[in-house]
């Protein structure tokens, strides 16, 4: 769910002269624009054309700042982008799994105020003993045992459950094959099925503190105060209900990426969107008296589109046109080669063809699904298929097609 920074797309270009450009066969019968189908000779450029970044549910992100910008609150900007919503309370804790750290064995960095934890029982303080490092890894037995490192590797104790580290609320720096990274709550080192030797590691933290180390990662802390706590509402929600509704897993309720949403722990955590997070404290949007799936996406382009569930309606978006707005409309040039790349068993394209559309926006709004068309084959791909396997912006799009010089 992290919102894309700004980046350099790759030139759109001028078609070198009106002769060589292939309108859609839907354009040249007087059809609406942008339906249809669209010749593609050999050796083409084609032109992808479209508004907004991101699957369009729920919030636009640069939408709330635009509206931020024109004095809506956050609430205000809530309401808009989850009609139907209510708001109640929303606290508790989540469990994170890391996926930084990629090794079986959990490791700290020592620290004034460590303590593990073995199971669910009482930390125990762990000793000043010149160690730099506190490990919990697995025996050749089965057992979970905790070591430290002054020099080399000491053995400290064996535990009957599973280890768990913190610092009587101060961040523990958690060591990763990638690098160092401070944690707020507790880092356990968890088997991900009954049994096994294998172990994540997973970050037990306050609703609030996780906050913290995503709010940031997922808006521009710095942007207008209003888009902010737009923000830190709907990943408090977001968070809520995937914690209610997970578990994929046993033994974490969200990841730590775009899968769910970016959380970068302590080192990610900003003063301005900690004012955000404090400012709506325990602030959620509730249906049915639950936490609502507040899905958010970086632009809308100027539509919202369906989600599935009723608040997540598809609604023309005044806000998101902004001047700030770098993906509210752009466009890409690829060639047909490209496309035969990304699918090959169409052999030589000839043609490319958008077969539903969910009607709401320019061209007949985002592609529901597209023909693929060669000399060797048919490929009926998802728009969603399509963005992702040429890797574009959103599925709200048209095409171009025009013979290279």
């Amino acid at each position: 769910m992290r919102l894309p920074r700004p980046r350099a797309t790759r030139a759109a270009g001028l078609l070198v002269a009106a002769a060589l450009t292939f309108p859609s066969d839907a354009a040249a019968s007087g059809a609406a624009p942008g339906a249809g189908s669209w010749p593609v000779p050999s050796n083409a450029w084609v032109t992808i054309t479209g508004h907004g970044y991101g699957h369009g549910h729920g919030m636009s992100q640069y939408g709330a700042a635009g509206a931020a910008r024109q004095g809506r609150t956050f609430r205000q900007i809530a309401d808009f982008y989850y009609p139907g919503t209510t708001w109640g309370k929303i606290g508790g804790r989540v469990t994170v799994r890391i996926s930084a750290d990629t090794t079986d064995d959990l490791v700290v960095l020592a620290r004034p105020g460590l303590t593990v934890r073995d199971g669910a029982g009482a930390p125990v303080a762990l000793p000043r003993n010149g160690a730099t490092r506190w490990r919990v890894a697995v025996t050749t037995t089965g057992r979970n045992q905790v070591s430290f490192l002054r020099g080399t590797w000491h053995r400290w104790s064996e535990l009957a459950g599973e280890g768990t580290f913190a610092a009587a609320g101060q961040p523990v720096t958690l060591v990763t094959p990638s690098g160092n990274r401070a944690y707020r709550g507790r880092l356990g080192a968890v088997a991900p099925t009954l049994g096994s030797r294998a172990r994540d590691t997973v970050n037990t933290l306050p609703l609030e503190s996780y906050l913290r180390g995503v709010v940031p990662l997922e808006m521009p802390a710095l942007w207008s105060a209003e888009a902010v706590r737009a923000q830190a509402v709907a990943a408090r929600t977001y968070a809520a209900y995937e914690r209610d509704h997970s578990p994929a897993s046993r033994h974490y309720q969200l990841c730590d990426t775009t899968s769910c949403q970016v959380y970068g722990g302590y080192a990610a955590e900003h003063p301005a969107s900690d004012d955000a997070v404090a400012a709506t404290r325990r602030l959620g949007l509730l249906s049915g008296g639950r936490p609502a799936f507040t899905q958010f996406a970086s632009s809308s382009g100027g539509w919202t589109s369906a989600g599935s569930v009723p608040y997540l309606a598809a609604v023309q978006d005044p806000y998101d046109g902004w001047s700030g707005n770098p993906f509210h409309d752009w466009s890409l040039r690829v060639t047909d080669t490209a496309i035969e790349r990304t699918w090959p068993r169409i052999g030589n394209l000839t043609r490319l063809a958008v077969t539903a559309r969910d009607g709401n926006g320019e061209w007949g709004g985002r592609v529901r699904s597209v023909t693929v068309t060669g000399d060797e084959g048919v490929v009926v791909v998802t728009g969603d298929g399509f963005r992702s396997g040429l890797g574009l912006r959103s599925t709200w799009l048209t095409f171009q097609v025009a013979r290279r010089s």
